[in-house]
């Protein structure tokens, strides 16, 4: 039982014992009985310090990841926030890409710079770039890669990243929440820790928040654990059994959102309009060699700049009718964006900001066919 596909649906998932349910169930529960005093059944004693559902989530994630331990939050941002607190300390470092999340650069810029730790933004794309804000780093650093990125989809080379980071004695994470683990595996390129939202692919179906940590320190991994515990931001059991529903078609979805993403793109480049197609699927992108390498696929999402400015983007954005104008992304419907003023509004006027002619979209499973003609009759009005 070696296979992704595989193991994304029978990882952490035995049939339950009592009944023989394929599907376990779910724990709904906020605490457990005690046989005696400290006498607790397969340790269990408070839902907020562990629960079945939540376990074997968490087991799957481990898993398909390859880490030694994952850890299921309330929020991608609860979980980065979990890991930077354990892996940091006031006058600590934080090399981070110009280009990823708004809501990750707004969480370190805004409430761990303030605690004392040092921010240096760089493009992860130009290795010397990162090798001068390596240099010179305290003993805890953290080099914060995200790729591709969101919303300008650049790649990062993860394996030489991993080994600068680790030269410079940093711990070298990865967000992989646009990837997904079935597509790009950062641990095995070297990264010690890989970050998601699982709200996105990983749930898939854009009806559950949640995140994750997956580590390959068991040191660190004992730190974010108490976190989780101490400060409390987990996942409930329904959230973490939606989860796990939606990790069970997550390749054939990936395999899908690739498939319709390429074709998109295609389409894209060649219309009336549109200035530039951001994606790693085609051949001209400067990080495509990388991403080929590195990746099972190039994913479901993507860019586009507008010839006609921001306000062409915005009404763009706002003309398609199969695709959602909506936050978020990674679930089986597609979705447009304008980052400037939605994703990324908090990082107007900062180095990371986006493009004011840029619409993201993310493209679902739907028929290919129909997502491009309803962006074609969009581009046209």
């Amino acid at each position: 039982m070696t296979e992704f596909s595989t193991r994304a649906i029978h990882a952490g998932q035995e049939p339950d014992g009592p009944t023989g349910a394929v599907i376990p169930p779910i724990h709904l529960t906020s605490t457990y009985v005690q046989d005696g005093i400290g006498g607790m059944r397969n340790g269990y004693e408070y839902s907020r310090a562990g629960n079945p559902t939540r376990d074997s989530l968490q087991t799957l994630l481990a898993d398909l990841d390859g880490g030694v331990a994952a850890y299921s939050f309330a929020s991608g941002l609860a979980a980065e926030d979990a890991l930077l607190r354990a892996a940091l300390a006031p006058g600590a470092r934080v090399v981070m890409g110009n280009d990823v999340y708004g809501g990750t650069h707004r969480l370190v810029s805004r409430l761990h710079v303030p605690w004392g730790v040092d921010l240096v933004v760089v493009d992860m794309s130009d290795l010397d770039q990162v090798r001068g804000a390596l240099e010179g780093a305290p003993a805890e650093t953290v080099l914060w890669v995200e790729t591709p990125t969101n919303p300008l989809m650049k790649i990062a080379d993860i394996a030489a990243l991993a080994t600068l980071g680790h030269e410079a004695g940093a711990i070298v994470v990865v967000d992989n929440t646009f990837a997904s683990p079935y597509l790009q595996q950062p641990l095995s390129l070297g990264a010690d820790v890989v970050v998601y939202s699982t709200t996105k692919y990983l749930g898939g179906h854009s009806d559950v928040v949640g995140g994750a940590v997956v580590l390959a320190d068991e040191a660190l991994a004992a730190k974010v654990q108490f976190l989780q515990f101490g400060a409390g931001a987990i996942s409930s059991p329904f959230d973490a059994f939606l989860t796990t529903r939606g990790i069970k078609t997550l390749a054939v979805r990936m395999e899908r959102h690739s498939q319709n993403a390429q074709a998109v793109a295609e389409a894209l480049v060649t219309a009336d309009g549109v200035e530039r197609v951001y994606y790693p699927g085609l051949a001209d992108h400067p990080g495509h060699d990388v991403a080929a390498r590195q990746m099972r696929g190039f994913g479901g999402m993507l860019s586009v700049a507008l010839s006609g400015g921001p306000e062409a983007a915005r009404r763009f954005a706002e003309s398609t009718e199969l695709f959602a104008l909506a936050e978020s992304l990674g679930g089986v419907e597609s979705l447009i964006g304008y980052p400037s003023e939605m994703t990324h509004a908090s990082v107007k006027g900062t180095e990371l900001a986006v493009p004011e002619n840029v619409v993201r979209l993310s493209v679902g499973i739907e028929d290919a066919g129909d997502l491009i003609a309803d962006l074609q009759q969009a581009l046209t009005r």
